[in-house]
């Protein structure tokens, strides 16, 4: 097993502008076909977004944010990203998007190309999927919550996918193992900074800690896990291929007789 350097794998930090980029289609992981930026905003301050070619999706992480679009206005407020539900806007191209902060924020942005027009959605905790899974298997070590704001299932005219997991201390996800063709980026948080945990993909092993993040290359298995003392959440976000969506999981063959148990 061959353990990555710090180098090799995603740990990004902010700029002075409070600009984390993540992935882009150009030259920071491309194979990934998403742009993916995490931005922190200071009170008052103003983000604004307009593609004629990308739909995005915003998603507050921490804070209160004021949200404007196609003449809807919202307030939005997460004091902590562990114990507090997401809220999340998908838009589709040409649509102008104003954030102004009204305290200390932090916000994920995930955009792809797509020409496809359609109304956009707001997602809050009374619209968003969430779901329990793992209970009662493996003594709960692989409970996890999940927040589906959209997939294929419910929203066919996106390229992305775009959720959350949250997983109790000392506990797995993405288990048993799986893999798609599609591309995935996980984006970590833990509610302590010292908070970390270990992402698999394939044979290589690498470590998780706060805001940092796993580019997955289609074809890779790819179960997380964090240490005990530590909940962790973290962004997934999907890729689809053009004609071919992603909508299941591939489950590595060594493992799929847990799921018989």
């Amino acid at each position: 097993m061959r353990y990555i350097s710090n180098e090799e794998f995603g740990y990004p930090s902010f700029d002075a502008n409070g600009v984390m980029p993540l992935t882009n289609t150009t030259d920071l992981y491309p194979n990934m076909l998403q742009n993916i930026t995490v931005y922190t905003l200071r009170p008052a301050q103003t983000w604004l977004w307009q593609s004629s070619d990308e739909e995005c999706a915003v998603l507050l992480l921490e804070g209160a944010i004021e949200l404007d679009w196609n003449g809807r206005n919202t307030f939005a407020e997460r004091p902590n990203v562990i114990e507090d539900p997401a809220y999340c806007l998908h838009v589709c191209k040409n649509t102008a998007v104003r954030i102004t902060a009204r305290a200390q924020s932090e916000i994920l942005v995930q955009s792809t190309q797509n020409d496809t027009l359609f109304d956009a959605v707001f997602y809050t905790p009374e619209n968003t999927r969430t779901e329990t899974f793992g209970q009662g298997q493996f003594a709960g070590k692989a409970q996890r919550t999940v927040r589906t704001f959209f997939d294929y299932a419910s929203a066919p005219y996106s390229n992305m996918v775009c959720g959350e997991i949250l997983i109790p201390q000392g506990g797995w996800s993405s288990y048993p193992p799986h893999q798609h063709p599609q591309p995935e980026v996980y984006y970590y948080r833990f509610g302590h900074p010292n908070g970390f945990g270990a992402c698999f993909l394939g044979d290589d092993v690498y470590k998780i800690r706060d805001r940092s993040f796993a580019a997955v290359p289609g074809g890779k298995y790819h179960p997380q896990v964090n240490a005990p003392g530590y909940p962790m959440l973290y962004v997934w976000m999907i890729r689809h291929f053009d004609g071919y969506p992603w909508t299941e999981r591939n489950y590595d063959p060594k493992h799929v007789w847990l799921l018989e148990k």
